[in-house]
């Protein structure tokens, strides 16, 4: 399978990360990408680091918004301008392993999926890994969705020629990218799950993911205002969602 991928990473005050994001995607065995990395109203010097290897390779694009906007918004103007027949987010301080463009679109190949996603491992702040593999399911649809949020937005990669690219476009609310997800699904399609680790999750201790308790809120408003299932449906799935995510976390 082959076809340009866009890589969509929003970056926000991402200097101590953005060169070592840039040049892992360099390094990907998979070659036909272009990287749009849209600096979100950054104060550091992101933005001059990113200048630099847009000069030396013409697959790096710099989108810049002058006003901090939040990762929905910068990640919704890199899809407007992404000019791949895939599409890929990543998060400016995650991982990739080297063939993970050339894994999953593999997959995506063999599956026919317009949806995939794979497993991910937890590093710590320095992104060392640390043994603990979040595994996936073969396929994921919208009702098994909305009681595990597996789904990784550093791990996603879509065929928008099989999906359209507004359903990709995420919604300004906390946890958007899970909203996203559980839209597209909703919508019909099914996501495949590949269960190799090919990323690596960074999680600072006091990381916003990691904060208990703003969790429950998401998940619940999620639930309630952007899904608008009933209260009965929303305990019933919170419960297998509370369950799951405890045990990731193990």
């Amino acid at each position: 399978m082959g076809g340009l991928v866009s890589i969509v990473t929003p970056v926000y005050n991402a200097g101590a990360y953005i060169e070592e994001t840039i040049a892992m995607v360099c390094r990907q065995t998979y070659t036909d990408w272009e990287l749009l990395l849209v600096d979100d109203g950054s104060a550091d010097d992101g933005r001059e680091k990113i200048e630099k290897w847009q000069k030396r390779d013409s697959r790096i694009r710099l989108l810049a918004r002058e006003k901090n906007g939040g990762a929905a918004l910068a990640r919704n103007f890199g899809v407007e301008h992404a000019a791949g027949r895939y599409l890929a987010f990543l998060d400016a301080d995650d991982i990739w392993m080297e063939n993970k463009l050339e894994r999953e679109l593999g997959f995506m190949e063999e599956t026919g999926a317009a949806f995939v996603f794979t497993a991910y491992e937890f590093g710590d702040e320095r992104a060392v890994r640390t043994g603990k593999v979040v595994n996936v399911p073969k396929t994921l649809s919208y009702r098994q969705a909305l009681s595990r949020t597996v789904i990784f937005t550093s791990t996603v990669l879509f065929d928008l020629e099989k999906i359209n690219r507004e359903l990709i476009k995420m919604p300004n609310v906390p946890s958007e990218d899970t909203a996203t997800w559980w839209k597209a699904l909703r919508h019909g399609y099914t996501a495949y799950g590949l269960n190799e680790a090919l990323v690596v999750y960074r999680r600072p201790e006091r990381s916003l993911s990691s904060n208990k308790g703003k969790a429950i809120v998401r998940i619940w408003n999620l639930y309630r205002r952007v899904e608008k299932l009933s209260v009965a449906c929303s305990l019933w799935n919170f419960v297998g969602w509370a369950w799951r995510a405890a045990w990731r976390r193990l």
